[in-house]
């Protein structure tokens, strides 16, 4: 493990003197006496990533995730520097230039990257890195692995991930796009939506249906393929939206698009259950990328709190500022401790998506909470883009709406914990 660390660059973050502080380290350089007693639950290689991660983001402050979303274009050079560093494989084999540590790692990686001020744009712009190809280290051949991961890892390709379309939305078993046999191809037909970096991406991992839904068994028929995008068969239609205007999102239509039998990943008709690989991953990832924006908008309204006087006193004096604050900060901790507990159940093969849901609830509700208090102890000045949070508001909607609603996780915990009657 710390072999791996020091391949990939990670160095002391306390005597780095450009990095960013954590939250739970301090709000402000004028606070740095707190610094050596915050974080004492991470393990030493997640306090390693977090200090590596930290240094690189301190290069890209607030102003410049501002621009980005304004002229809608990609973070490309926080994309290259994770890249450089050996970032984006970070939980994918050695053998093809990952760093093969866990989720747990992981998270603290796009928490990190989240509370810099990137928010979801920062995390989105490597998301699909971290947990998207899991299917493919599983499942994959090794040749599939050589030829995928390599370039994937090394920055030389970018993938995005297409399972939601316009007429199902989380309803996954009943996907309407095909793949029909030809030869030794497969034609895919139908559509994609919410498909995130699909502008960028040269390569993408795509669930279809190869064969009809069998009522016995619904998981059965559908397929996955790791192919590429940029083809003429397929449509790409940026969707505009309300926030992270940086990392485009998309509907993809495709109509006898030809995909080599070799771009299957395993058997036909055995998708869904390579996906499901997947899910409890990314569930703790959105987690932690919405604890860090959370915290994110909580330090911005400390620090205004403490510097904006008002009746010849600070308004964090007044306990109607102070006291949302701190509840915020306890409930951001809260979830924060779910996320980690659910990535270490994880990284040791807990397969059980009680922990990895309810993580990825609590910090959503936690971080949008903390977003709106932090407009409201700004004021009026919460509302103009010069002090930032009105962007972290707008982004901190994504992880109460995706990967999974609100609504099906209470569903989920209702009948998986509490012995309830299913409800949908």
């Amino acid at each position: 493990m710390a072999t791996v660390l020091r391949r990939i660059g990670a160095r002391p973050f306390l005597r780095a003197s450009r990095s960013l502080p954590s939250f739970q380290s301090c709000f402000h350089a004028r606070a740095t006496e707190y610094l050596q007693n915050h974080d004492p639950d991470l393990s030493e290689s997640q306090r390693t990533v977090r200090e590596a991660i930290a240094r690189i983001c301190s290069d890209f402050p607030d102003e410049y995730w501002a621009r980005l979303d304004e002229l809608h274009q990609f973070p490309t050079e926080l994309y290259e520097a994770l890249a450089r560093q050996g970032w984006l494989g970070i939980c994918l084999p050695q053998r093809y230039g990952g760093s093969e540590l866990g989720i747990s790692e992981a998270a603290v990686m796009m928490q990190t990257i989240a509370e810099s001020g990137g928010g979801m744009t920062g995390a989105s712009s490597i998301h699909m890195n971290i947990f998207g190809l899991e299917p493919v280290a599983k499942f994959g051949t090794g040749e599939q692995k050589e030829r995928w991961l390599v370039p994937l890892i090394a920055g030389r390709q970018r993938a995005c991930f297409g399972v939601t379309e316009p007429n199902t939305g989380l309803d996954t078993l009943q996907l309407q796009a095909t793949a029909r046999r030809s030869g030794d191809d497969y034609l895919l037909s139908g559509q994609k939506v919410w498909i995130s970096t699909a502008q960028k991406a040269d390569k993408i991992l795509i669930l279809v249906r190869t064969a009809p839904r069998d009522r016995e068994k619904p998981s059965q028929g559908l397929s996955l393929f790791y192919t590429d995008l940029q083809v003429p068969e397929v449509q790409i239609t940026e969707i505009p939206k309300m926030g992270r205007a940086a990392v485009d999102t998309n509907s993809l239509f495709f109509d006898n698009w030809r995909v080599p039998m070799r771009d299957r990943v395993g058997q036909e008709h055995e998708g869904f259950r390579m996906i499901l690989h997947g899910m409890n991953a990314e569930r703790i990832l959105i987690g932690a990328e919405a604890l860090g924006l959370g915290f994110a908008a909580l330090r911005r309204a400390s620090l205004y709190a403490k510097d904006r006087h008002v009746f010849g006193r600070p308004i964090g004096q007044n306990q109607g500022i102070q006291h949302p604050l701190a509840d915020s900060w306890m409930k951001l901790e809260a979830a924060r401790m779910m996320i980690y507990q659910a990535a270490q159940l994880y990284d040791q093969g807990y397969t059980g998506g009680e922990y990895a849901n309810a993580g990825k609830y609590l910090a959503a509700e936690a971080a949008f909470e903390a977003c709106e208090r932090a407009i409201l102890a700004h004021g009026g000045m919460g509302y103009a883009k010069e002090y930032h949070v009105e962007r972290y508001l707008r982004e901190v909607f994504i992880p109460r709406i995706a990967p999974v609603s609100r609504e099906m996780i209470l569903n989920y915990i209702g009948e998986r914990m509490l012995g309830l009657p299913k409800s949908y």
